[in-house]
């Protein structure tokens, strides 16, 4: 059977592979609360896209949602406009590229009629052209095809370890078929074996690379393979970036035509078609006044039960849950928790997350003068780069006739995004225009900026402290608490009202779909919370868990 003619790969799992998409889609809803909790109002904290979708599926159920949020409404789906540019001329600064598995997150970019293009990867059609410059070497592509064989050789080793370690294959078939059993089957024993190995050990012990070079290794550290180089996640879990291949999110990404901030803009303004209690034309805006309240400082436990939540402008009000998105060390560093609302293992779980640093720095050029060809070779003057020199990848957006076109000049993670860290804007601009000149010579880049250029460090962002988490050997009980947390049947009712969500919760962070899977596991705890129910005919994550969910390792 053709890849075409298979059923498409989707983020099914492979920890808990339950259909994430169907539910939210089917007719029937999500479920339903008791009548005589409607208008229950339940705290949000955090505006990102996991408050802002389990806030709006929180409003189709009939509860009010109170969102908070200390910085900007769509959290890290951040699209931030060049100054007097034309409308969605806009720099990523979050999330940019979204695997079209995710489809649970386009199920609400398409309820918004928003439209996507391939995003241009490395030696995908959509980037036109590419250039690796290593030692100083450089090799220009349009598909791996025209690059040395070394390069293929890399990508082979990489695919056989795979298959080699992981049952590669029978594990992608078991997710595009659902076959929950044959997920489980393959993927339990892997998380005992791989959790506490690194995403290096699995490459060098694999006997694909142990034929290659040490050469080898470091190209696949420095390119990789789809969306680029992969070092900065060479000491992560093994589970992590297994979890990232097996489920395509490093393939087929697009991005979100105007900017991807436009979907959680789109959900707070949204009036859903089917609400049960509140009028139609009700929408997370209306119910707020237009805008959310201020971030909370404050969470603590009453003698009811209830919680008690205070904003940064002192003003506290009392609810009977709360879904906290931020990331978790916010609860910690800048939000006072009362510290019984949490077990002591949910607190060592939360506390030992652990964030990867990113930045990036943009500029909007005058045209995408890049598309012009060299008189001497007829190759474009310049290409999506990935290089081993300070700006590691750099991505050219070609936003369409008459426009002005955007760089991003540089996209680094962990070391290479500190070394930008106490570095203003207009440096790392030179730097990088520095860096790029010895990979192209001929090409003036800074005659063609107009404008002021963007960045960001997200662990410089004191309401982030980071850009995703990277989950380290050993870390995936600490996963699987924060995930499970959802199912509260069993806690003692002074840990029972809070929930948590967003993607350092989820299997897969720094994935939007990771973000909206654990959002809407926080509406079904609300909703049983509440009293209410999921459908027969529609059953939600926790109605499942205790059968279908993620393999436990002892302590």
């Amino acid at each position: 059977m053709t890849e075409s003619a298979q059923k498409p790969v989707t983020i099914f799992g492979p920890d808990f592979p339950f259909p994430y998409d169907d539910w939210i889609k089917h007719p029937a809803g999500l479920g339903e609360i008791p009548a005589d909790r409607h208008g229950a109002e339940v705290a949000v904290i955090g505006a990102g896209i996991s408050g802002l979708v389990s806030a709006y599926e929180l409003m189709k159920l009939g509860l009010k949602p109170v969102v908070y949020e200390a910085s900007q409404l769509g959290g890290r789906l951040r699209s931030q406009p060049f100054e007097g540019a034309p409308p969605g001329i806009i720099a990523e600064l979050g999330g940019m590229r979204f695997p079209v598995s995710s489809t649970s997150f386009y199920h609400y970019v398409d309820r918004l009629g928003l439209g996507s293009q391939p995003f241009p990867n490395p030696l995908t059609e959509a980037a036109g052209s590419t250039v690796i410059n290593l030692e100083g070497e450089t090799y220009y592509a349009r598909t791996l095809a025209d690059l040395p064989p070394m390069f293929r050789e890399v990508a082979d080793a990489y695919h056989a370890a795979l298959e080699e370690h992981a049952h590669y294959s029978a594990l992608q078939r078991a997710i595009r078929n659902r076959d929950v059993r044959a997920i489980k089957a393959i993927w339990d024993p892997l998380v005992r074996e791989w959790d506490e190995r690194t995403f290096y050990d699995f490459v060098t012990k694999s006997s694909a690379f142990t034929k290659l070079s040490y050469r080898h290794r470091e190209v696949f550290g420095q390119v990789g393979f789809g969306t680029g180089g992969w070092d900065s996640d060479f000491p992560n879990s093994m589970l992590e970036i297994l979890r990232v291949n097996v489920t395509e999110c490093d393939d087929h990404q697009r991005f979100i035509e105007g900017g991807v901030e436009q979907v959680p803009q789109g959900i707070w303004r949204r009036a859903p078609l089917r609400l049960k209690h509140w009028p139609a034309g009700t929408s997370l805006s209306s119910l707020h006044g237009g805008a959310p309240l201020p971030g909370v400082t404050r969470i603590k436990r009453r003698t009811d039960q209830k919680f008690d939540v205070t904003d940064r402008w002192g003003r506290t009000k009392a609810y009977d849950a709360v879904v906290s998105t931020c990331q978790s060390w916010l609860l910690t560093t800048s939000i006072d928790t009362d510290e019984s609302v949490f077990s002591q293992k949910i607190w060592m779980a939360l506390d030992r997350t652990r964030y990867m640093q990113s930045s990036k720095t943009f500029v909007m050029v005058d045209r995408p003068f890049w598309k012009d060809k060299d008189p001497v070779t007829g190759r474009d003057v310049m290409s999506m780069t990935l290089t081993d020199r300070l700006t590691r990848g750099t991505y050219l957006f070609d936003n369409g006739p008459g426009k002005p076109g955007v760089i991003c000049l540089s996209y680094t993670w962990m070391s290479d995004a500190l070394k930008m860290l106490p570095l203003p804007v207009d440096r790392r601009v030179e730097l990088a225009l520095s860096a790029l000149s010895k990979v192209y010579p001929k090409v003036n880049i800074a005659e063609h900026i107009i404008g002021d250029p963007i960045t960001v460090s997200w662990e410089a962002d004191p309401h982030f402290l980071g850009a995703f988490k990277g989950a380290l050997p050993g870390h995936y009980r600490y996963n699987h608490r924060m995930f499970g947390h959802f199912m509260q049947k069993d806690m003692p009712p002074a840990e029972r009202g809070i929930f948590m969500a967003g993607d350092d919760v989820a299997w897969i962070p720094a994935w939007v779909e990771g973000a909206v899977q654990t959002a809407l596991n926080a509406v079904w705890g609300v909703m049983a919370h509440f009293g209410g129910r999921t459908f027969k005919d529609n059953p939600g994550p926790g109605d499942v868990y205790q059968e279908i969910g993620p393999v436990a390792l002892g302590d």
